[in-house]
Parts: C-alpha cells; sequence; structure tokens
C-alpha cells in the first residue's frame, strides 16, 4: 500500500516528539566507577533576538544527549565533581557538586547554546554561543550515600532562560555504580503525615523528628492603600529553602520552611513606581520589592530580603538582593504561575513558589485583572496540544489510508 510509508513517518515523528519528554540517563565514570550518575528529563525556554522581534523557544533536552568527557570529572579527594552533557549542534549542558564530606549538593548549573543552530534557533541575528552559569542554593542536595528523588516538575532560572528538571534521581560521589537505595525527596513530592502521639515521662524531653515539609498551602494577601482599598494583591505557597549553622549540631544545615497562611500576616506599600509586600509569620519576615519600567510599562520583582530568628539559628539569618528580575508582566496585568517556580536570592537563600499570581501595580475593585501566564505553563500546556495533534493526524492518516485500499480492492472487480 503506498500511504504505508507516511504511517511510518508519521510514527517516527510521533516517537521523536514524545521521546523529548522522556527522562535520560547520564553518568560520569572514572575508569569503571561511577561518580555521578543522573536520570532526568529538561526542558529549557530561552528567548532570543532575530531581526524582526524576540522569540521564545522550548529545548527539549533531548535523549541523544552525552556525557563531554573532557569536560566532565569526579574530581579527587572530595573536590568539585562535573557532569557536563552535549547535545545537538555545539549545545552543552552543565552541572557541578560539592560535598562537605557528610551531604553533597548542587551547586552550579550551566548552560550553552549556539544560536547558529537554526533547528533551534530559526531567523537568530545572532550566531554566537551564549553561556549561562547560575552559583546559588538550589535545593538539590542529599547526604552522601542518598539518591536525590523528583520526580515533579520543578523550575530553576538562569538569568534569563528557565530550566525545568522532572523525573529526576541522581546522585553524585557515588560509592558503588548504582544510585543507592536510600533517597532524599524533594519537597515537591512528599505528602505530609501527622506523626503518631506518644506519651513520654515528664522527666524525659524528647526532641521531635523532623516533619517533611511538604508543598506549601496557597495563602491570599493584599496591602491596602489609605482609603483601605487592595492596592496589591498577591496568591502563593511559599517555601523558603534557608543554609544556616545549627546551635544544636554546630555546623550549616539546609531546611525547608513553609509559610502557613493562617499564621501570616500582609503588609507593605503601594506606590507609583515601586511597591513592597511584607509577610510575616513569628520570627520569619520576608520582604517582596516591586518596580516598574517606565519606558516598557513593565513591572518585575526587583528584591527580596529574609530576616528569621529561628530557634535553632546560632545567630540571626538574615539575606537581600536588590537586583533580581523575576515576575515579568505589564502594567495593569497581573502575573501567573501554578508550576513551582524557584526564585535565587544568595547563596544560603532561596524560595520555591508555587501555584502564584500576583499583581503589585493597577489593582481596581480589589481584584486581579486578566493575567500574563509564566512561559513553564505555557510550555507545559503546548505538550499536550502536540501529542494530541499529532495523534489525531494518525487517526486521520490512517482513516485515509484505510479508505484509499478500501477503493482499490473494490476497482478489482471490475468487469470487462
Amino acid at each position: 500500500m503506498k500511504g504505508f510509508p507516511s504511517i511510518v513517518a508519521f510514527f517516527v515523528v510521533c516517537s521523536a516528539v514524545l521521546g523529548y519528554t522522556q527522562a535520560l540517563t547520564l553518568e560520569v565514570k572514572e575508569g569503571n566507577s561511577t561518580c555521578i550518575k543522573a536520570e532526568f528529563s529538561a526542558v529549557f525556554s530561552i528567548t532570543y533576538n532575530t531581526t524582526n522581534d524576540t522569540r521564545t523557544v522550548s529545548v527539549f533536552l533531548p535523549n541523544s544527549t552525552t556525557v563531554d568527557p573532557a569536560l566532565s570529572s569526579c574530581g579527587s579527594n572530595g573536590s568539585v565533581q562535573t557532569l557536563m552533557g552535549k547535545f545537538g549542534s555545539g549545545h552543552r549542558f552543565g552541572m557541578n557538586f560539592s560535598t562537605n564530606g557528610s551531604l553533597y549538593s548542587l551547586e552550579t548549573l550551566s548552560l550553552h547554546y549556539n544560536l547558529s543552530d537554526a533547528s533551534l534557533f530559526p531567523e537568530a541575528n545572532s550566531s554566537e554561543v551564549v553561556v549561562f552559569v547560575l552559583s546559588a542554593s538550589m535545593g538539590i542536595w542529599a547526604p552522601i550515600n542518598t539518591t536525590y528523588r523528583c520526580l515533579s516538575p520543578t523550575t530553576i532560572t538562569l538569568d534569563q532562560p528557565n530550566v525545568t528538571f522532572s523525573d529526576m534521581m541522581l546522585e553524585a560521589y557515588m560509592p558503588g555504580n548504582d544510585l543507592s537505595a536510600a533517597e532524599r525527596v524533594c519537597a515537591a513530592d512528599q505528602t505530609p503525615t501527622v506523626a503518631p502521639t506518644t506519651t513520654t515521662s515528664a522527666a524525659t524531653p524528647t526532641t521531635p523528628s523532623p516533619t517533611p515539609a511538604g508543598t506549601p498551602k496557597q495563602g491570599s494577601y493584599s496591602v491596602n492603600n489609605g482609603n483601605g482599598t487592595a492596592c496589591l494583591l498577591a496568591k502563593m505557597g511559599v517555601q523558603l529553602n534557608v543554609s544556616y549553622i545549627s546551635q544544636s549540631q554546630n555546623k550549616t544545615v539546609q531546611e525547608l520552611v513553609n509559610l502557613t497562611p493562617n499564621l501570616t500576616s500582609s503588609s507593605g506599600l503601594c506606590g507609583g513606581s515601586n511597591a513592597t509586600l511584607v509577610l510575616t509569620q513569628e520570627e520569619t519576615r520576608l520582604s517582596f520589592f516591586f518596580t516598574v519600567n517606565s519606558t516598557s510599562n513593565k513591572y518585575h520583582l526587583s528584591g527580596i530580603t529574609l530576616q528569621a530568628n529561628w530557634t535553632d539559628m546560632m545567630t540571626p539569618f538574615s539575606a537581600s538582593n536588590s537586583s533580581l528580575d523575576y515576575l515579568k508582566s505589564s502594567v495593569g496585568h497581573s502575573y501567573m504561575c501554578n508550576a513551582e517556580q524557584t526564585l535565587f536570592v544568595v547563596t544560603t537563600f532561596s524560595i520555591n513558589m508555587f501555584e502564584l499570581q500576583v499583581q503589585p501595580f493597577g489593582v481596581t475593585s480589589s481584584q486581579f485583572a486578566s493575567a500574563e501566564v509564566c512561559q513553564i505553563d505555557q510550555d507545559q500546556m503546548l505538550i499536550p496540544i502536540i501529542v494530541g495533534a499529532a495523534l489525531a493526524g494518525l487517526v486521520l492518516i490512517v482513516l485515509i489510508a484505510y479508505l484509499i485500499g478500501r477503493k482499490r480492492s473494490h476497482a478489482g472487480y471490475q468487469t470487462i
């Protein structure tokens, strides 16, 4: 049947589309020993310039990605370990891990993409290789001899590009060639559980075991102007990722803390070009600073400050960054992102945001205006559409091929 090759070709295309969303496995070896093993899928959201406009594309890390042995390393004596993957026409993606002897963590992410690759960046007005490097606390860590697992989508911002990981299982500084059975599970994969009630003697004080942070609940927050009308609105789940010196352990620990909406109060200020949202929960004070660009009439989150004095902190914690560029949207619109986002502030502090909608300017009638959706949500909506269209096309081709074959079989019985 002549239509059969078309069907085969279509299956190949569908497999390619679906294959780019599947997890791949990368290993860094030294001799016969594996020091880094990473299983994950990743999609990069990259904005680039053409002659006439600016475009944003989603680049899926393909299954054909391989480890670049010249740029990957197992290190020595606890030094930095590096996984560098290469794919396509001159593109690279790297991870650097470090350890303090008891745990390992992802310290640096890097992305090199080649704008001369017209298959990914059509009509780009440059042919340069663009490099982005992020060195910050990303919350990807685990004790030595433990696998880090996070199957839920997790988005990390590399300044301008975003990378969304999913189906992730990885381990660095490995003792063997297989991932360890023990796992540290990310907050997004955890389901909070209620600890069983126990009875203890009053003379024997006990220290409760740490409870997984889980996914934070979405809270609704607002700032009112002088006449009591809301001038800033925000809905979001907030999870703080903080590294500090533990008084009881006398070493640096990393802790995830969720803001609880019914225990968190909001305050702040509204202005023509600047707005502030302050969230306070007991000994935690988190401030967001928004700024308007009068030229483009767009706003963005320009600064974040955290002040905390938790029970086990050796000294009160304080961190601030006033040169951020997150949550960009147009004045008169809200910014919305249902996917988890990680906002990196400083090396010891980042925020995981969930189910976010915020509008710091142009609020009327105490309601959100129409939303500009983040690129991550757009990408996640696009994949089911592509797959659905591919399957619909496949059904159509099979139907056409069937009708053609049926017509030819009837023609064979015509009388002479």
